[in-house]
């Protein structure tokens, strides 16, 4: 376990997935708290006017909707959940969407199925979309899809779903929010001499154990699910912080340098992470062959591969499958994500990027394959 100082991730971070829980949401499941939702706008409106990139992850839509409803305790049926999510949804929503206009700030609704990141060709649109909106400088405000959600596709908690945005947008920190000042070696609830863990590795077997069960009634994450997600968000390269959500501006401080929280850092690199992955496919449902000109671009490193530089497709695949790109003799040169299916492809291989709406009657990149999306192998 890491217990020596590390300089602070977020200060140096650009692109951030922040997390808040239902306890910080709502009053105690009295619908939702306004000035909390506020401060945490104006924070984000300040790191953004610091030029990073910020994605929220927001619990309390069925704690909103229980309020609305009526209801004074979590409901088990699935349809209850579903039905007080679909009403605490639209509070929520318009909450965010005032507070952070208030300050500057465009924002958006995303919601997310676990089967939407799993899917391949939805995996990439999904990425798509909220890389979109991030270059718009618009905050995405994501939550579970708890109204069409079932025990087969659902995260469980938004700690899981925000490591797993993580993941999808490549981002440099993970800020978890909760009620807890953060990770400790026993529950400081019991024991009141329990150390207090400042720094550590994702993923070492020893968080686990020191973690504990849910401490609200409201929410369904306890400090284990976030340990668990921090070792999620590690494996793409992301580090973790775990902090008290009422700190005094705690994103502002976070990313100013100052060490809050417990900091879970990942071991691997984020590219490393990421193209390991892709170098590590054992099998391929396909591969383009690529003209010299897309051989020196690629071998010169940080370039995509144009549709342009395809001369042969081989095989067949759909958008989001790895595949190989190799030379004209045949020879491996790269893999990484397809942004076309192989059908698609055949038809836009050797045109200018400029030509694939026309030919296709849509475009979903300008890339066969994007530069972040390529390892060379």
């Amino acid at each position: 376990m890491t217990t020596e100082p590390t300089p602070n991730l977020v200060q140096r971070a650009r692109r951030i997935v922040v997390k808040v829980g239902s306890s910080l949401v709502t009053n105690d499941g009295r619908g939702l708290d306004a000035l909390a939702i506020d401060n945490w706008s104006r924070q984000l409106a300040v790191l953004a006017g610091q030029g990073r990139e910020l994605l929220m992850v927001s619990s309390g839509a069925i704690a909103e909707g229980m309020q609305r409803l009526g209801w004074t305790q979590r409901p088990r049926e699935l349809h209850d959940l579903q039905a007080a999510a679909a009403v605490g949804q639209m509070g929520l929503v318009q909450m965010y969407e005032s507070r952070l206009r208030e300050h500057g700030i465009a924002s958006a609704q995303v919601l997310l199925t676990h089967a939407d990141l799993s899917h391949r060709e939805r995996y990439l649109n999904a990425r798509s979309t909220l890389l979109t909106l991030l270059g718009l400088k618009v905050i995405p405000v994501i939550n579970e899809n708890d109204t069409v959600v079932n025990d087969e596709i659902k995260f469980g908690d938004n700690d899981t779903l925000g490591a797993l945005v993580a993941n999808l947008v490549d981002a440099d920190a993970y800020i978890i929010l909760t009620d807890q000042t953060g990770l400790y070696a026993a529950d400081p609830r019991k024991d009141p001499q329990a150390r207090f863990i400042s720094v550590a590795t994702a993923g070492d077997p020893q968080l686990e154990l020191m973690a504990g069960g849910a401490g609200s009634s409201i929410g369904r994450g306890g400090m284990l699910t976030k340990v668990t997600a921090a070792k999620r968000a590690a494996s793409g390269g992301t580090s973790t912080i775990i902090a008290w959500g009422r700190e005094p501006d705690v994103l502002v401080r976070l990313a100013a340098g100052e060490n809050i929280g417990t900091l879970l850092v990942a071991a691997t690199g984020k590219q490393a992470a990421r193209k390991r992955w892709m170098r590590d496919h054992l099998q391929m449902r396909g591969a383009v062959l690529v003209d010299d000109g897309a051989v020196a671009k690629l071998r010169d490193g940080g370039k995509s591969l144009l549709p342009i530089g395809v001369h042969v497709v081989q095989g067949e695949f759909s958008r989001g499958d790895v595949i190989a790109v190799r030379t004209l003799a045949g020879v491996e040169l790269a893999r990484g994500l397809a942004n076309y299916s192989s059908a698609e492809a055949r038809l836009i291989a050797r045109k200018p990027s400029a030509q694939i709406e026309g030919l296709l009657g849509y475009a979903n990149e300008p890339e066969m394959i994007h530069r972040t999306n390529l390892v060379l192998t």
